[in-house]
């Protein structure tokens, strides 16, 4: 399966961020920020999975 490609958007609104999290200095900020990013990410999962499970109609 071939990977999926962000839009130019996306791929720059990813490079932004990571501009902006290689500029954080602050320990405390960056492990809150890593605390939103797994939240979202695992909500994202948890999104995809039940999305499968309706089109399978589990």
């Amino acid at each position: 399966m071939a990977p999926i490609e962000l839009s130019l958007n996306q791929s720059f609104e990813v490079e932004r961020l990571k501009r902006e999290i290689d500029a954080q200095t602050d320990p405390s900020a960056l492990r809150n920020l890593a605390k939103e990013l797994l939240r979202a990410w695992f909500s994202e999962k948890a999104t995809t999975n039940q999305l499968i499970k309706e089109q399978l109609g589990g």
